[in-house]
This record gives structure tokens, C-alpha cells and sequence, in this order.
């Protein structure tokens, strides 16, 4: 059993420097995940989609505020992708396709690092949410009550820097919260390790890999707002089939194997 200290001083973990054409590599592994054990990820995707509605249903008529909450939605999603990240591990040591109960199993062992790291990310998805709202409602020209209405008044308005000043302002804050979760996050999942050498170990993957990693954010939203296009059902596929996908870029980024496992 490993020693307290270990999980804060763990063996040196070797950090890869990889193409950006690696991703499609981690889109093809994590839809042949998918495909093989469909049902834990189908249920987090409709869990998804259910959330992704109910957003829609309490911001219907303020388009500011749901402007921020689906973005910091999309900040917060990793921490709910663990479940998945346990049934592509699992497929990867050679077991069966796991259950929904055994993928949620995670959350039932009380782990301190993921629950610690779920409420930095809910804080973070939240001070994107008020942000947010605050700059469209303070500097908007005109009240922004829908969709047509954020890219009308927000996006298209050429006297104003509205739009470019919210997305710079989300960039800022997604950046970090990308950079200290991607690799930590499935670390936790599959290794023992503390949460600092995880997050430092998963900032390290980035900066060794700028291009690749930008590559894969970009390729993450794209795919997230395409699926949303049909009344956000694509997000029961397309939530699961990142979550898989973001296990095998962890796999490839780092070499984590002199640490103790996961049960």
C-alpha cells in the first residue's frame, strides 16, 4: 500500500511531445469505446442533453445569462466524465464492459481529490456565469432577451468590442481550467497521485504540447456546439464519445505507469 506521501511526491512521470494529428487518433479510440460499451456513455450523454434542455427552459427569455451558463457548463463537464474515464480504462486492462453502476462507482468511493477539484471547477463555471451576464447586461447595446438577439446586438454590432471582449474574457478563464484538468482529471481516475503533482503534471502535458493541446480545445468545442445544432441531441453521442476520447489523449500525454493503480 503506498505510503501518504507518495500521492504528493510521486515517482517522475514522463510527459510526451505529440502531433496535432494525434487527435484524430484519440476521436477514433474513444468511438470504438463507445461502440463497444454503449450504455454508460448514452445515459452521461442524455444526462447531458436533460441538463442542456432544463438550461434552455430557465433562460429561455435571457439569452445573457444562458450565453454564460452553457459555456461554464462546458468547463464543468470533465468532472462528470470520470465514470466514462473508468470504463475506458477498464477496456484498456483487458476487462468486460463495465455497468453504469460500476462506472459511477468513482463517486461512491468518497475520493477527497475528485470532490475537491469538482467544487474549484463548479466555482470556476460560476464566476463565468456572473461574468458573463454582468458584460452583456452592463455594455450591450440593446436588452439581450434571445438568441438572434446575442448575435445581432453582441456579435454583429461593429461599433462595439462587446463580443471580442467575451471571448477574450472567456478564453482567459477556460485556459487554465483546460490546462490544470485534461490530464489530472482520468490521472486521478487511473493512478494514485495528489492533486497538485496531478494538476502540475497535466500543465506540463500542455506546455510541452501547445499546438496540439489548442488543437484539441478547438476540436472539443466544435464538436460540443455542432451537436447541440439538433435541439441538442447530439449531445447524448457527443458527450460520451469526448469523455472516451479525452481517456486515450491522457494515455498518450503522459507516462504514469511507475504509480501505484487504481483499483
Amino acid at each position: 500500500m503506498p505510503h501518504p506521501t507518495d500521492r504528493e511526491h510521486p515517482p517522475p512521470i514522463e510527459v510526451r511531445s505529440l502531433a496535432p494529428a494525434q487527435l484524430l487518433s484519440w476521436l477514433a479510440r474513444g468511438w470504438h469505446d463507445l461502440m463497444r460499451c454503449p450504455l454508460p456513455g448514452l445515459l452521461h450523454g442524455a444526462a447531458a442533453t436533460a441538463f442542456g434542455a432544463a438550461l434552455f427552459w430557465l433562460a429561455r427569455d435571457r439569452f445573457w445569462l444562458l450565453a454564460g451558463a452553457f459555456s461554464g457548463f462546458l468547463l464543468v463537464a470533465p468532472i462528470v466524465a470520470c465514470g466514462l474515464y473508468v470504463v475506458s480504462r477498464d477496456l484498456e486492462r483487458g476487462r468486460r464492459c463495465i455497468g453504469v453502476a460500476e462506472s459511477l462507482a468513482v463517486w461512491r468511493s468518497r475520493d477527497k481529490r475528485l470532490v475537491a477539484f469538482g467544487l474549484l471547477l463548479a466555482l470556476a463555471g460560476t464566476g463565468w456565469v456572473l461574468t458573463s451576464a454582468s458584460l452583456i447586461t452592463r455594455f450591450a447595446a440593446a436588452p439581450v432577451n434571445g438568441p438572434a438577439d446575442f448575435i445581432r446586438i453582441v456579435m454583429l454590432d461593429e461599433r462595439s468590442w462587446l463580443f471580442e471582449a467575451w471571448l477574450a474574457l472567456g478564453g482567459v478563464l477556460a485556459a487554465p481550467v483546460f490546462a490544470s484538468s485534461v490530464v489530472a482529471l482520468p490521472l486521478f481516475v487511473d493512478r494514485e497521485i495528489g492533486v497538485r503533482a496531478a494538476v502540475l503534471t497535466s500543465w506540463r502535458a500542455v506546455l510541452a504540447n501547445p499546438v496540439t493541446m489548442a488543437c484539441w480545445a478547438l476540436c472539443i468545442i466544435g464538436i460540443t456546439l455542432v451537436s447541440m445544432a439538433p435541439l441538442l441531441l447530439g449531445l447524448v453521442v457527443a458527450a460520451p464519445w469526448l469523455a472516451h476520447a479525452s481517456w486515450h489523449a491522457y494515455r498518450d500525454l503522459v507516462d504514469a505507469s511507475g504509480l501505484p493503480r487504481r483499483l
